[in-house]
């Protein structure tokens, strides 16, 4: 399955060691393409037309980014208001990304616990990403099982190698059994 990792990081080689592991764990995935939004953009300006080729040319769409405030860095929310766009991905005419994949993959700076209803944060995950889900939805495509690295800040390098070959196998065949192991 073709396989777009759309990586949104304004400092992914200056200092992200998850995401950069990540995505360097990615380089020998022959069905992968990543794309990276900073590099790609970085005035901020998408150009919305080759984005959407590039979502058409796969089959499944992995959005990687850190968990800043409850969301993705502002780039990533940019490009899904640019790119999703009435009459393309939604709404009369917008079945493009019908019956494609989308999966998040996540680091978050907090450890498991903080996102619990008893933790930190006070909520899980899949709570706080239900708008992705419900973007998911609402343009046709299956939401997939979240991939999380939790504590980046504090990752020890045997965890994040462990944690970037789930990764290999969350983007490659099988991201529900990558998740769940």
């Amino acid at each position: 399955m073709k396989t777009m990792v759309i990586i949104a990081h304004p400092q992914l080689h200056h200092g992200s060691g998850v995401n950069k592991r990540l995505a360097e764990a990615l380089q020998d995935v022959g069905h992968a393409t990543v794309h990276e939004l900073y590099s790609a953009y970085p005035n901020g300006v998408i150009d919305v037309a080759h984005e959407q080729k590039l979502v058409m040319q796969h089959e499944r769409i992995i959005l990687q980014f850190p968990f800043w405030w409850y969301s993705s860095p502002p780039l990533l929310k940019q490009w899904l208001d640019e790119v999703l766009t009435f009459g393309w991905a939604y709404g009369p005419g917008g079945d493009k990304l019908h019956g494609k994949e989308l999966g998040l993959a996540i680091s978050t700076g907090s450890d498991k616990e903080a996102y619990t209803p008893e933790g930190y944060n006070r909520f899980t995950m899949e709570e706080l990403t239900r708008p992705y889900a419900a973007t998911s939805h609402l343009i046709g495509m299956t939401f997939l099982p979240i991939f999380v690295v939790h504590g980046a800040m504090q990752i020890e390098d045997a965890q994040l190698e462990n944690a970037a070959e789930k990764y290999v196998k969350y983007v490659s065949s099988n991201a529900a059994e990558a998740v769940m192991n």
